[in-house]
C-alpha cells in the first residue's frame, strides 16, 4: 500500500472513452439529437429536469429515443433540488415537467405529449389510444397506485404493512399475467408505447421496494424478471436507466416520503445499496461493457473542480484523496488516503446519480473504489442524505458540460 497516487495528467492518460451526445448512443448529456440527421429537422423541443430523475420525463425521452425523432433538450430544475427557472415558467406558469415545443406549440403532461407525438410523427409500434394499448394503461396506473399505497404511508399496524403488501403483489399478478399472454417479453406482440409507459415507474419500484420493504419486484416475478432483461436489451433503454442508489434516495422529496418497514430483509437490503457491495444487485444485470472504469474516470476528470469546491473536506485533502480513489480504480492497488478523508469520501459516493453523470456499471466502479478507499481512512459517515428536498444537488453545482 502506498500514499502516493497518480497524477491528474497520469490519470487522463489513462481514458479514452468519449461519445457523441448528438448522433451517439442515448445519454444524458445532449442538448442535442440528431440521429444522422441535419439539425433543420429538429421540430422537438424537450424539457426536462437536469438529473434524469423525473419519471414522466423519462417516458418521453425514451419515446423520442426509440423513434429517432431529432430534439433538442432544455434542462430545468426539479422543486425538491431548487429554484424553477424564471424562463421555464414563462413559457409553462406551473413550472411542471416535462413539457415540449412542438413547431412553437408548448405541450405539457406526459400522456399528452405522447399523442401529440404521435399524430406528428406516427406511433411507437402501437398508439397511446390503440384498444388493446388502453387496458394496460389503466393496468400501469393501477400498479402504480398499489405502490404508493405500500411505499408512500406509514401502516397504522403489522396488518394494515401486510395487507398493502399483499395488495400490491395482488396488482402485480395481473401485471404478470398480461405479460404471459404474448409469447415474447413484451407488454404486446412486439416492443412499444406500453413499454415506454411502464418503464419509469416499473423501475422505481423495482429500487424503492428492495430498499425500504425488503421486497425485489426483479427476482420475486418471473415474467417481470424477462421483461427487465428484455428492456436492457435495447440501447435507448440503458441510456436513460438508473441504479438502486440514485433512485432511492432521489425518490422520498418526490414522493412525499417512503417508509421503511423494518423487517430483516429490508435491513440487509438498505445496507447493501448504501454501502455496497454493488454489483449483483437487481438492478442491472446486461454485461459489464469493458470501459466503465474508463467512462467513470472521464467524468469524474470533466468535473473535478466542482467535484472538489463542493466536498466539505479542504479542497488540497479531498484532491489528493480523490486521486486515491481514481487510482484504485484503474489499477487496483490500494493507495492510502489522507487521514480525515474518510467522511468527504463517502460524501461523493453518496452523490453520483445514474444516467446523469455516468451509466450504471461504471458508477457502481467509482462507488466501489470510493468505498474501498474510505475504509482505509477509517468509518466515518457524512450526514445522511436529506429526505424532505436534494438541495445538496443545486445543478448549478453539477452542469453538464
Amino acid at each position: 500500500m502506498t500514499t502516493i497516487p497518480l497524477s491528474w495528467q497520469e490519470l487522463e492518460s489513462l481514458t479514452d472513452y468519449q461519445i457523441d451526445p448528438v448522433n451517439g448512443p442515448t445519454n444524458a448529456k445532449a442538448r442535442l439529437r440528431l440521429f444522422g440527421q441535419p439539425e433543420s429537422a429538429v421540430r422537438v423541443t424537450l424539457y426536462r429536469d437536469n438529473h434524469a430523475w423525473c419519471p414522466y420525463c423519462q417516458k418521453i425521452w425514451l419515446w423520442l429515443e426509440e423513434k429517432q425523432i431529432p430534439y433538442r433538450i432544455e434542462k430545468v430544475t426539479m422543486f425538491c433540488y431548487g429554484e424553477k427557472e424564471s424562463w421555464y415558467k414563462r413559457k409553462v406558469p406551473s413550472g411542471m415537467l416535462p413539457a415540449i415545443e412542438l413547431d412553437g406549440r408548448i405541450i405539457k403532461e406526459s400522456d399528452d405529449i405522447l399523442i401529440a407525438l404521435e399524430k406528428v410523427f406516427g406511433v411507437l409500434n402501437q398508439g397511446m389510444e390503440d384498444p388493446a394499448v388502453l387496458p394496460l394503461r389503466q393496468l400501469e396506473r393501477l400498479l402504480f397506485r398499489a405502490w404508493c399505497a405500500w411505499l408512500c404511508y406509514p401502516a397504522s399496524s403489522s396488518q394494515q404493512e401486510q395487507h398493502n403488501r399483499e395488495q400490491f403483489i395482488r396488482v402485480v399478478a395481473k401485471v404478470e399475467r398480461a405479460l404471459g399472454s404474448t409469447p415474447g417479453p413484451y407488454f404486446l406482440s412486439d416492443f412499444g408505447i406500453v413499454d415506454v409507459i411502464f418503464t419509469p415507474y416499473v423501475e422505481r419500484m423495482n429500487a424503492s421496494l428492495y430498499y425500504y420493504k425488503g421486497y425485489s419486484l426483479r427476482e420475486e416475478n418471473s415474467r417481470l424478471k424477462a421483461w427487465f432483461a428484455a428492456m436492457e436489451t435495447r440501447p435507448a433503454y440503458r441510456g436513460t436507466q438508473s441504479d438502486f442508489h440514485t433512485h432511492v434516495h432521489d425518490l422520498p422529496p418526490q414522493m412525499g416520503g417512503c417508509w421503511e418497514n423494518g423487517s430483516p430483509q429490508m435491513l440487509i437490503n438498505k445496507a447493501r445499496v448504501d454501502n455496497g457491495p454493488w454489483f449483483g444487485l437487481p438492478d442491472v444485470t446486461y454485461q459489464e461493457p469493458e470501459n466503465s472504469r474508463m467512462e467513470a474516470l472521464r467524468r469524474v476528470i470533466e468535473h473535478r473542480t466542482n467535484i472538489i469546491r463542493v466536498n466539505p473536506a479542504e479542497d488540497q485533502l479531498f484532491d489528493l484523496a480523490l486521486r486515491c480513489v481514481l487510482t484504485n480504480m484503474m489499477t487496483g492497488e490500494k493507495y492510502l488516503p489522507p487521514q480525515g478523508s474518510d467522511v468527504a469520501l463517502r460524501y461523493l459516493r453518496d452523490r453520483i446519480n445514474v444516467p446523469r453523470d455516468m451509466s450504471i456499471y461504471a458508477a457502481k466502479r467509482l462507488r466501489e473504489s470510493l468505498e474501498k478507499t474510505a475504509a482505509l481512512a477509517g468509518d466515518g459517515q457524512p450526514d445522511p442524505l436529506p429526505t424532505r428536498h436534494r438541495r445538496d444537488q443545486d445543478p448549478s453545482n453539477f452542469a453538464m458540460k
